[in-house]
C-alpha cells in the first residue's frame, strides 16, 4: 500500500535510506531536508513524500517527488530508497507506477529521474531502464571526478 507520509514514518524513512548503503550523510541531510519541508509546511506544493508499506505494515520504502520549477508538466523523482529487506520484491517499482499514475492524473508530460554512474548505482539504473525510461542526458564528472550525473526521462504526452 502506498501511502502519504505522516510524521510517525520519518525515523523509519530516514533508518532505511542510511540502511542502503548508497548515500552519504550529507545526502541523507538533504533527504531529510525534504522530509522536513514536507511534513512541517503541509501547505507547500514542492515535495510530496509517499511511502510504500511492507507486508507487515511498516515502511518498506518511500519517495520524494515534485513538479519541475518553472516546466511545464514536468517532474521530479528526487528521492527514493526501498529498505534492503524489502528489495527485489517490488516495491521499487510500486513506488515509480504510483508517480507515473499520479502525473498522468495531473496531465503532465514528463517524469525526470538522475542518479549517479557510479558503478554501485548499476541495478538503480537498470531498473529505471527496465521501467522504459530512457538516459536523455550525462553530465560528466558532476557529482565529483568520474562520476556522472545521469539523467533518465519518460515522456506521456
Amino acid at each position: 500500500m502506498i501511502r502519504p507520509m505522516a510524521p510517525r514514518d520519518k525515523a523509519d524513512v530516514l533508518g532505511l535510506v542510511r540502511a542502503t548503503g548508497f548515500f552519504t550523510e550529507a545526502e541523507v541531510g538533504v533527504a531529510e531536508e525534504l522530509v522536513d519541508i514536507y511534513l512541517g509546511q503541509p501547505d507547500q506544493k514542492d515535495y510530496g513524500v509517499v511511502v510504500v508499506e511492507g507486508e507487515g505494515g511498516g515502511v518498506a520504502g518511500y519517495m520524494t517527488w515534485g513538479p519541475t520549477p518553472l516546466a511545464e508538466g514536468a517532474f521530479d523523482l528526487y528521492w527514493m530508497a526501498v529498505a534492503p529487506s524489502e528489495q527485489g520484491k517490488g516495491r521499487g517499482k510500486e513506488l515509480v507506477r504510483w508517480l507515473e499514475d499520479e502525473v498522468r492524473k495531473r496531465d503532465g508530460r514528463v517524469i525526470i529521474i538522475e542518479t549517479s554512474s557510479q558503478p554501485k548505482y548499476h541495478g538503480t539504473r537498470r531498473f529505471y531502464i527496465d521501467l522504459d525510461y530512457k538516459e536523455v542526458a550525462r553530465v560528466p564528472d558532476f557529482y565529483r571526478a568520474g562520476d556522472d550525473r545521469v539523467i533518465y526521462a519518460k515522456y506521456f504526452r
